[in-house]
């Protein structure tokens, strides 16, 4: 028996379709949905945001998911290994590990900072906890900024990290992620019926599903909706690659990556529709939002400081609901984390056989140190290396990727892998546009989005 087919024998697989597309759709779920895209909503123009951001995440970032889900599941490995299969020739094999190097270095330097945005927000949670049963004293040391306060929460993110990975594909990921989905809608739908009864939610309401359609054309509103799709489903994070790589030969591709994109949408257009009212209310109570030339104040802070604002102003039954909003970001936080570190746990424990427990604490703690040093240096380092794993890293990795899928990968190779659960893909009108689409009109947009984030 060959290593190829000893390897696919041992590998996991998810157990069922729905674990899957709420495990992939978990990935993409983060704080970029439930923080970034209502803030990119408020400071462009609300309805009009929303209206481009729909279309955009279906023509940048679906066939993009495609290319990368179908690249994992067809090298059935870590991204090394599996950008190593796409050609035969042996120089578009050592392009093709250096691609997956690259990809693999996103996953982790976004990890460094993430956990401790992460860190933050069950900081915030148990501080509302601490508020509501009087803790005062320690409510305000989890809502303070000290290295403390930040490494007691950094610390405690990668440790429920480390643990979901460690039990695996489907006693880890999969068990954990059909859980924490649906308690992600649930808690959003309780917070959206709380605040939309709000005085001025309704304001809110308007000014994000009401486009104004002058300004659907702003060209930094779409370059900014454009982005925001690409980083929603974590294109070019190597998450998506991963995930494939552990779907059933069986299942329609395009169909499942459909489903996690429309997931993911649904789960940032919620996210609008709670933040947006919440902000109206927030300003309804005496709350600043708005400069007075229209722009957004505390764009990056604004789940710190703003709603916790809007929470504190509604008595106890606010409180209660701040603890709810927390929760609900730490679970968004968590689908994400589990994903990212599972990228570099899978490329130790295949490459060298090693048992997964040891390698997701040695991973996720090497990981955890790099982020302790970012703690120590939060001024210098935090913003280099957000910038540097968002700005350069990812849309880059999600460039090489796309001219791999496009034009280095055998076409009959890749038409075979996405007639797998799909038999009639080449008669299929998907199937008749994809192939090219990916060819010359993604690494257009992306070039685009990486000139956007640049300039």
């Amino acid at each position: 028996m060959n290593q190829s087919s000893k390897h696919e024998k041992r590998r996991e697989t998810f157990g069922s379709r729905l674990g899957f597309v709420l495990a992939a759709a978990g990935a993409a779920v983060g704080l970029g949905n439930i923080w970034g895209f209502p803030t990119q909503a408020a400071s462009n123009g609300g309805g009009a945001f929303l209206l481009v951001y729909l279309v955009l995440i279906f023509v940048v970032a679906f066939p993009m998911l495609v290319v990368e889900m179908a690249i994992g599941r067809y090298g059935q490995a870590n991204p090394v290994d599996s950008m190593r299969t796409l050609n035969s020739k042996p120089i578009a094999q050592r392009f093709g590990a250096a691609v997956g190097w690259l990809g693999l270095s996103v996953p982790s330097a976004v990890l460094a900072f993430y956990s401790i945005v992460g860190g933050w927000i069950i900081c915030f949670m148990l501080a509302a906890i601490a508020g509501l049963i009087g803790f005062t004293e320690q409510a305000n040391w989890l809502k303070g900024f000290s290295i403390e306060r930040n490494l007691f929460g950094t610390i405690s993110f990668y440790v429920l990290t480390i643990l979901i990975v460690q039990g695996g594909v489907k006693h880890g990921i999969e068990k954990w992620s059909t859980r924490l989905m649906p308690a992600l809608f649930i808690l959003f739908s309780v917070l959206f019926i709380y605040i939309m009864m709000q005085q001025g939610a309704v304001e809110g309401l308007k000014h994000y599903l009401i486009p104004d359609f002058d300004k659907i054309w702003d060209r930094q509103l779409i370059l900014a909706a454009m982005g925001q799709g690409f980083f929603s489903l974590t294109i070019g994070g190597c998450s998506m690659l991963i995930y494939g790589s552990y779907l059933n030969k069986k299942e329609n591709l395009p169909k499942m990556a459909f489903s996690v994109t429309c997931i993911d949408t649904s789960v940032a257009f919620i996210a609008g529709l709670v933040v947006l009212p919440a902000m109206f209310v927030a300003m309804n109570n005496g709350v600043q939002i708005y400069a007075d030339d229209g722009s957004l104040l505390s764009s990056d802070t604004l789940v710190f400081t703003v709603l916790p604002l809007m929470f504190n102003s509604l008595g106890v039954l606010g409180q209660l609901f701040a603890v709810v909003f927390f929760l609900l970001l730490t679970i968004a936080a968590l689908t994400s984390s589990i994903s990212m570190l599972e990228c570099p746990v899978a490329l130790v424990s295949e490459r060298f056989n090693t048992k997964r427990t040891p390698t997701s604490w040695l991973l996720g703690g090497l990981i955890a140190l790099f982020s302790i040093v970012i703690v120590y240096h939060f001024g210098a380092l935090f913003g280099l290396v957000a910038t540097l794993s968002t700005q350069y890293l990812q849309p880059f990795a999600a460039l090489m990727f796309c001219l791999f899928g496009g034009w280095v990968w055998n076409r009959n190779a890749k038409f075979k892998e996405l007639e797998s659960g799909f038999s009639e893909f080449r008669s299929s009108l998907f199937g008749k546009i994809w192939p090219w689409y990916v060819r010359f009109v993604c690494p257009v947009l992306v070039v685009a989005i990486i000139w956007a984030s640049l300039s």
